[in-house]
């Protein structure tokens, strides 16, 4: 196995926000690191954390009312978290760069798109007008958008959105950067434009071995290109593994409540899509113990204290999951009416066993 060169390292990081209700803890202990040419996913509902812990590596939630805790170093022992604001500027754009969920917020409306990704490539480079606006062209080429030296000179509202998101990848990759965050790209796109994206997230990975850090809610994304998982929930790691690793021996009760979600294309279309019973907790004031107590259907005792991550299966120490209950205990318990889910999930069964 070739060994890749660590991009990101992330060590402990916590992200408090206060507000006129109470200090949200938005994240808390969140540890992973990212690598050359891998496709680090981070999935989870919304309110998961996964954003917020996204923005705070760009230093994007910095205010009076945030506290980050926690370490986040890049190859050369550069802090993110500590660095100052020119410092930031330096790296945000040349270093790590970011797609974010929605183009058309993210590109200025008054500003042709070539413009903006000149303006990018110029504040970071010493390179003439000319240069940059040749690369910009080339940029937009690349990523699949037709006639690029007509449209660099179109405005942002007059691209579709999968377009645009095109725009938003090249512009992130202009300065050829080490790190792309790519905050759920592939939101609000129709199926056939999330597999264009995906695919030239995947060729860009591929060509350049920049390190992706992929944002998302959506498993079928994650199946499509990543290389780990992470599963957040309530700002805390619930599960880390391999890709492989987490479809196929997921560990986790929380794991098996996403993925009991996805529509099955073997079985018979139910009438309602699955669901985890009840809601994320509030990380205002969040419960005692495992977050996950309050709509788990296999709690006990040992619940009402805070489980740490740790590897269930001491064969697989890279596999590390949150939660009590022991190692067959959780490979028994996943399986409902012969899939991984939570019981309650399975929406035909039970509407059939009350009749």
């Amino acid at each position: 196995m070739t060994v890749r060169e660590e991009l990101l390292k992330v060590e402990g990081l916590g992200v408090d926000f206060r507000t006129e209700a109470g200090v949200v803890h938005a994240v808390n202990d969140v540890t992973f690191s990212l690598h050359a040419g891998e496709v680090l996913s981070i999935v989870g509902e919304s309110g998961s954390g996964k954003s917020v812990t996204a923005m705070t590596l760009m230093g994007l939630t910095r205010s009076p009312n945030t506290t980050v805790r926690g370490s986040a170093k890049l190859a050369d022992g550069t802090e993110l978290v500590t660095a100052s604001t020119k410092e930031l500027q330096r790296i945000r754009g040349s270093r790590i760069s970011m797609i974010f969920q929605d183009p058309m917020s993210a590109l200025t409306p008054v500003y042709r798109v070539g413009d903006q990704i000149v303006e990018q490539i110029r504040a970071h480079e010493q390179v003439t007008k000319k240069a940059a606006s040749d690369r910009a062209v080339e940029l937009l080429r690349r990523v699949g958008i037709p006639r690029p030296d007509e449209r660099a000179k179109s405005y942002p509202h007059e691209f579709s959105g999968g377009m645009r998101q095109r725009v938003m990848i090249a512009m992130a990759l202009s300065c050829s950067p080490e790190i792309l965050i790519a905050d759920e790209p592939t939101t609000a796109l129709d199926v056939t434009i999330q597999a264009q994206i995906l695919a030239e997230i995947e060729d860009l990975r591929r060509e350049t071995g920049v390190g992706v850090l992929l944002i998302t809610h959506d498993l079928g994304v994650v199946a499509e290109v990543s290389d780990r998982v992470i599963v957040l929930y309530a700002g805390r790691i619930r599960e880390q593994a391999e890709l492989g690793e987490l479809f196929k021996d997921p560990l986790d009760p929380y794991t098996w409540g996403l993925l009991g979600s996805i529509p099955r294309v073997d079985k018979d279309r139910p009438g309602r899509l699955p669901t985890i019973s009840g809601a994320p907790p509030s990380l205002l004031n969040p419960p005692e113990g495992c977050k996950f107590i309050t709509r788990c259907p296999h709690r006990f005792d040992a619940c009402t204290t805070e489980p740490d991550l740790h590897a269930s299966d001491p064969g697989n120490v890279r596999h590390l999951d949150r939660c009590h209950l022991g190692l067959d205990d959780k490979r028994r318990l996943r399986l409902v009416n012969g899939s991984v889910g939570l019981p309650g999930m399975d929406i035909d069964q039970t509407a059939e066993a009350a009749q």
